[in-house]
């Protein structure tokens, strides 16, 4: 079957790069013109005019009036050739209307496709709305939350949705992939991508190429979980193929000749742990070639002594797998992390770009994945280009061009149990949040974070080590704060020229975690941050052209559309994921009650003005009848570690994720207490069971939070009863 000629990125089209972006877009449109018009290639579908237009509109040179995907396009770019929002007119940049939305989960990349935008709430709820007004046309909400069982104990909800042909995807927490019809909201299908009783779950996109949708999953930080990606047909959602990302046990015989090579790369009985390598966020396409890319996750468990003797390098955790669009065959890969121990995943967007490098043209392949390196690939062969450091980096001091592999600080892997000082720390110097690519400027914008985080093994005894109960409960590794240094939980906005592999600006941003990226054919950067403003920046220079106060944190990347003849900007603000545990990576304290959650729209002379937050005073609930009790609250502590802190924050200390359960009433009060904890009373607000609590510790459990409380008001000198 065929499918239409991808049309490159459009300086590669012979548009003069130094002419006014009216220009390049007139070429742009052009070029794209030209393309479609030719004879069709030998790949993909065309089985009906809309699968048709659906790819077109996917294609990286697509004209940009929809953003029908997570990265806009299939290149997964994040850029728009939209300019009539430019850095000579972003300072009349205005609200053109905004939507409040309820507690819960708001990170998600809105979609935009012929006038109407939709994005995703809390557990994979949809909502359709006119782009230009805010309309709502309709919602569908899954009920995942109350079919999730154990698996709401992981995630925070749905991070994105994929458009094609007139329906909506989304993947939810309990592992169902569902199409929508995109004008009606109705259920087309429905299918379980997961096995019944594991660990896995689903919070990223999926994706969709070449008539078929394509999902992963996460998991790998609480159980037993063997990672894969599943390809379904977009029309039926009948399953194509599946692509495993580590070996099962050799015992069953191996899927594919991929498998049987990766076995080879590990040791022990490692398939009694899963391994890891779950693919719960990156997937980029190449429609000329047919090749889907995905990138990988960590090890399960993180310890590489506990999950594989400490022996090989198994594949393909932390890697980038090329694989074919058809079939779901192996074709090549490159890892990161080779023997990974570290939570180094390589699954943040990969970028496909044209570039000409050493005067060659490259078909190339860019990440910047967790461990503090940006990665430059050629992506017709997984040959390693270029490596450089983007962050501070203590657990290798280069990669190794020739052989593609780090040259690991000695003490990287915490030699007899010594303690190792590890930057970036395990959360990354990338995390989800979007980098973007612009084919005008050729640089690549990162939201790079600075980290750092002690590490070592302890106690851990490889033979006998086992999962427990918990939400993290697989690390195999001790985890500490690392010695104060200014640069710990800092965090900017870089320009990275992969050409000439160095910075060509940065800029600093508040807190240890800021929001995801958009780059546009205006020469605009756009990003939101963790203190509740969003900004638009010269993508040449860095500077700061134009700043919006959002009223709440943004986590989530905008997007950019046209409706109505005019260009918009789309964004959800309000701190969720794992942003939301820790304050003191934050610039500011969001409450999850309170703090607004929106949907922003902008236009060039928008007027709207935003509806005043709410202005609740958090503080510690006052408890007439709590008595101190420091053992039983140490024993609550153990479990609120293990169970909740996910959440709730570390020391009960609430940052956005979920309610601060030091300011509630429900641990005054043990029946209520039992209900919601043990009984699942609020379920369907995200708030998972724990069915194997017994009475005492439901008991200890309260006590230490009440114990929390009470030390808060303590420190406030909060006297007043509420």
């Amino acid at each position: 079957m065929d499918s239409i000629a991808v049309v490159p990125a459009m300086t590669e089209q012979g548009c003069p790069t130094g002419f006014p972006t009216t220009v390049l877009a007139a070429c742009l449109r052009l070029a794209i013109a030209t393309s479609l018009s030719l004879s069709l290639g030998t790949s993909g579908v065309h089985a009906a005019p809309g699968a048709q237009a659906s790819a077109q509109r996917l294609a990286d040179g697509s004209t940009g009036g929809d953003w029908a995907g997570w990265g806009r396009t299939y290149g997964e770019q994040h850029f728009s050739p939209l300019s009539e929002i430019n850095a000579g007119n972003v300072n009349k940049l205005g609200l053109a209307w905004s939507i409040d939305l309820p507690p819960g989960n708001a990170v998600s990349v809105p979609l935009a496709v012929d006038g109407t935008l939709f994005y995703t709430t809390g557990y994979s709820v949809i909502h359709a709305v006119q782009a230009a007004s805010g309309k709502p046309l309709w919602r569908f909400d899954p009920k995942a939350a109350e079919a999730a069982g154990e698996r709401l104990r992981q995630g925070w909800g749905s991070r994105g949705i994929a458009w094609w042909n007139g329906m909506i995807f989304t993947g939810t927490q309990d592992g169902r992939l569902i199409a929508v019809d995109a004008v009606t909201g109705r259920e087309i299908w429905s299918t379980q991508t997961l096995e019944p009783g594991d660990h896995r779950f689903i919070s990223g996109a999926p994706r969709v190429f070449d008539g078929k949708v394509i999902i992963g999953h996460g998991g790998a930080d609480s159980g037993a979980a063997r990672g894969y990606v599943t390809a379904y047909d977009a029309r039926t959602g009948k399953q194509l193929w599946r692509f495993w990302t580590v070996p099962g046990n050799p015992a069953n015989g191996f899927e594919n000749d991929a498998m049987k090579m990766a076995a080879q790369t590990w040791s022990g009985e490692w398939w009694k742990f899963g391994g890891g390598g779950t693919v719960w966020n990156a997937m980029s396409y190449d429609a000329e070639t047919d090749t889907v890319f995905i990138g990988t996750g960590n090890g399960a468990p993180w310890n590489h002594r506990v999950r594989s003797k400490g022996k090989g390098d198994n594949l393909f955790l932390c890697s980038i797998v090329a694989i074919d669009g058809k079939t779901g065959a192996y074709k090549w890969h490159y890892q990161v992390n080779p023997g990974e121990s570290w939570d180094y995943n390589a699954a943040m967007d990969m970028h496909l770009a044209d570039l000409t490098i050493g005067g060659s043209k490259r078909k190339v392949l860019v990440q910047a994945p967790k461990n503090g390196f940006i990665y430059v690939i050629d992506r017709l062969t997984g040959q390693l280009i270029s490596a450089e450091k983007i962050a501070k980096v203590t657990w290798a001091d280069r990669i190794d061009i020739a052989t593609g592999r780090p040259v690991e600080h000695p003490d990287a892997r915490f030699p007899n149990g010594t303690t190792f000082e590890m930057w970036p720390g395990n959360s990354g110097a990338h995390s989800w949040q979007p980098s973007a690519y612009s084919p005008l400027t050729r640089l690549v914008y990162i939201p790079v974070r600075e980290t750092g985080i002690a590490v070592n093994d302890k106690g851990v005894n490889p033979d006998t080590w086992t999962y427990q109960g918990g939400n993290k409960p697989n690390l195999g590794l001790n985890l500490a704060p690392v010695q104060p240094d200014s640069l710990n939980n800092t965090s900017r906005l870089l320009a990275w020229d992969p050409v000439a592999r160095q910075e060509a600006w940065r800029v600093a941003t508040p807190g240890a975690w800021n929001g995801g990226l958009m780059a546009t054919a205006g020469n605009l950067i756009f990003q939101g941050q963790i203190d509740g403003s969003m900004n638009g920046y010269d993508s040449t220079t860095g500077r700061r052209l134009w700043s919006f106060n959002a009223g709440a944190g943004v986590l989530a990347p905008p997007i950019t559309y046209t409706a109505n003849g005019k260009q918009y900007i789309t964004v959800l603000t309000g701190v969720g994921t794992s942003a939301g545990i820790d304050r003191s990576q934050l610039a500011a304290a969001p409450d999850y009650r309170s703090q607004q959650r929106r949907v922003l729209t902008f236009v060039l002379n928008g007027k709207a003005a935003l509806p005043k937050n709410k202005t609740t005073k958090l503080e510690p609930i006052h408890d007439p009848d709590y008595r101190p009790d420091n053992q039983m609250a140490l024993r609550g502590m153990m479990t609120f570690l293990s169970h909740c802190i996910e959440c709730h924050g570390i020391g009960a200390v609430a940052a956005g994720a979920a309610p601060d359960l030091r300011a509630s009433v429900i641990p005054l009060y043990g029946e209520a207490f039992k209900h919601i904890v043990h009984g699942g009373g609020l379920v369907s607000q995200g708030m998972p069971r724990f069915t194997e609590f017994t009475e005492q510790q439901l008991d200890e459990l309260r006590q230490y939070i009440r114990s929390e409380a009470a030390d808060w008001r303590k420190r406030e000198g909060v006297r007043n009863p509420r």
